[in-house]
């Protein structure tokens, strides 16, 4: 899987960060795991096309002392549908700007 790590997070950052993604992103069904949607306007052609597989979003995990974005849109509400792939460069860019200004908002020492 092709992701960006944060790591060596102190605990209270952890912390800012867990309810960070609370307040502006889906927390999913597995523990430590949220969904941050993606633009409409960031989709590539196919998701873009796909109006019933919308949301797309990529998935944060947070484990004892880092952060994981992964490069993955998908969909939330279709598991088996083609629109779903990696990020294209503006999407990245998308995912990379979202942890620094999480980063940034929350104050934290990386």
């Amino acid at each position: 899987m092709r992701s960006y790590l944060i790591d060596e997070v102190m605990k209270s950052d952890m912390e800012k960060v867990s309810a960070f993604l609370t307040e502006n992103a889906t927390k999913s069904n597995l523990d430590q795991v949220f969904w941050v949607k993606i633009p409409d306007d960031l989709l590539s052609e196919k998701q873009f096309q796909h109006l019933d597989c919308r949301p797309h979003a990529f998935a944060v995990e947070l484990g004892s002392d880092w952060i994981k974005l992964e490069f993955l849109v998908r969909s939330l509400k279709h598991m088996r549908c083609d629109c779903p792939g990696y990020c294209t460069r503006q999407q990245q860019d998308f995912v990379i700007n979202f942890a620094h200004n999480m980063i940034k908002q929350l104050d934290i020492t990386t």
